[in-house]
């Protein structure tokens, strides 16, 4: 396989496409953001990175919470028109018709349309360039009951989630493995014949 040199940028991908709605007590918002992921596992914390002239960003830094929406894939019209339009000028809960949706540990709304949500307490903002990381711990998760199978297990292919690679949203596609299967011994399969 032969390769270009490309100056440094940021060519991660695909990364997940999220709705983060916050609040200042005021006004409600929802910002699409890509630069998000997850920073620890215990205690649980996540990351968001974004601009400091955003409409969203005085909403966080003010208010010191937000919630991690993650959209289906029915609701990409929703993810990108919340991620070209401010919410400076108009109301987008109203504009996409997402239903607000009470959380149970913060303060700012949730949307209902979405499966899963990650309550969150900003914790730091590192300012990076054109970009500043809220890091914040997650205080709750949402989950809708229709991604939980019988034995209360988190059944995220059901959720039917969308992804993002600059500029272009894509479904995630079939299964085709779970952690650890690589190293996992099979298990010893004994048929009884017979004659």
């Amino acid at each position: 396989m032969s390769k270009q040199q490309w100056k440094g940028g940021a060519l991660l991908a695909p990364v997940p496409s999220v709705l983060v709605s916050s609040s200042n007590g005021e006004k409600d918002n929802i910002i699409t953001i890509g630069w998000t992921g997850i920073c620890a596992t215990h205690p649980p914390k996540l990351y968001i990175s974004v601009r400091p002239e955003r409409f969203s960003y005085n909403l966080i830094k003010e208010s010191g919470e937000f919630c991690v929406n993650l959209p289906t894939v029915q609701m990409v019209r929703a993810v990108d028109f919340c991620g070209v339009r401010s919410g400076r000028d108009i109301d987008k809960f109203k504009e996409t018709k997402l239903t607000k949706s009470d959380s149970f540990a913060v303060g700012c709304k949730s949307i209902a349309e979405c499966p899963l949500t990650l309550e969150c307490k900003v914790d730091r903002i590192i300012p990076l360039g054109s970009h500043d990381m809220f890091i914040a711990d997650i205080v709750c998760v949402a989950v809708d009951e229709s991604i939980i199978d019988e034995k209360g297990r988190l059944m995220l292919e059901r959720a039917d989630l969308l992804a993002y690679s600059h500029g272009d949203y894509f479904t995630l596609g079939k299964k085709i493995g779970d952690f650890g299967f690589s190293v996992r011994k099979k298990k010893n399969l004994k048929r009884n014949f017979k004659k």
